[in-house]
């Protein structure tokens, strides 16, 4: 059955925000049934002062499976009753809740973000955290998954989160198909810090993508810290704040995320036992391999090929 995925467009959205909404989750490798609506059918405001056509109002609402909020603005402003009243009863029927930068406060106007974790962009961090106390804001990473309600930091974050979700629904190759389609990065882990305050090396050459590089077509042998240190002939200490500052995370949690994306689609694939899995990615064996699939994705390994090695291809 195809996931129908409904995507509520407020007054005044970003379009941005939208639109990669509408374009992640429409594309064929990731089979989502997609509908934009809006408070009612015809037309609705982005911040950009161009209007985007929707063909359904708020009941569109009552069938999604997920249903998704970019984000709007103000931010802050009082949502319409009937606007909450839909996002309350669509939780409360079962679906899953997603948000996009600043459409976390229409969660949490409607109650869904009480008790839970929750991202916006960081912007808003702050603002959210005091006039929401019952939710609990991390406004340093990119998405927040709390299995039944997502949410994402500000703007082109909700393409990470639009990339998880496609890998949570149909696999890492799906996801990476996506990826690949539209010419980004196919994964930022969501705890990576969303406002990286040096994006640009301050030093000519000083950049440590040829390290990362390195790093990558030798996953699957030991490698610590020291090593990539090592090799870009820096101090540990110096090494560390540099990669922290110029991705947003730190060595050691980059190289787990990189193995773990190679475990999962060696896992898609078929053709290798768990324990090959677990050599190639870099993890050693069997017992680390599980150890991080339940600590990172709460799943095992072999749950994780029941769920997508069959079907991972036919979504290609």
């Amino acid at each position: 059955m195809t996931h129908k995925l409904t995507i509520l467009a407020l007054d005044a959205v970003i379009p941005l925000d939208l639109a990669i909404a509408a374009q992640l989750m429409g594309y064929p490798m990731a089979p989502y049934d997609v509908t934009i609506c809006g408070l009612r059918s015809g037309q609705v405001m982005t911040t950009s002062g161009f209007a985007a056509a929707v063909s359904h109002g708020l009941r569109a609402l009552a069938a999604a499976d997920t249903v998704m909020i970019p984000g709007f603005s103000p931010h802050n402003r009082a949502l319409q009753p009937p606007v909450l009243a839909a996002l309350r009863r669509a939780y409360r029927r079962g679906a899953r809740m997603v948000s996009i930068c600043t459409g976390a406060f229409a969660l949490a106007q409607a109650g869904i973000l009480d008790g839970r974790r929750a991202a916006t962009h960081w912007r808003h961090a702050s603002e959210l955290t005091a006039s929401f106390p019952a939710v609990t804001v991390h406004p340093d990473v990119l998405y927040v998954d709390e299995g039944r309600v997502l949410t994402s930091a500000g703007v082109a974050a909700g393409i990470d989160l639009c990339l998880h979700l496609i890998r949570v629904d149909h696999g890492a190759r799906a996801a990476n198909a996506v990826a690949r389609h539209v010419v980004i990065a196919p994964h930022r882990d969501g705890g990576q810090a969303q406002y990286i305050r040096q994006p640009v090396p301050a030093e000519s050459g000083a950049s440590l993508a040829a390290t990362r590089a390195w790093a990558q077509n030798r996953l699957a042998t030991p490698m610590t810290g020291r090593d990539l240190a090592r090799h870009a002939n820096l101090s540990e200490r110096t090494f560390a704040r540099r990669f922290l500052a110029e991705t947003g995370t730190t060595p050691l949690r980059w190289l787990t995320t990189q193995r773990l994306a190679i475990a999962r689609e060696l896992l898609e694939d078929g053709t290798l036992t768990v324990e090959e899995v677990a050599r190639r990615c870099g993890l050693g064996s069997t017992d680390n391999l599980r150890l991080y699939f339940r600590r990172h994705l709460r799943t095992t390994p072999s749950a994780y090929r029941r769920a997508f090695s069959a079907t991972a291809a036919d979504h290609l």
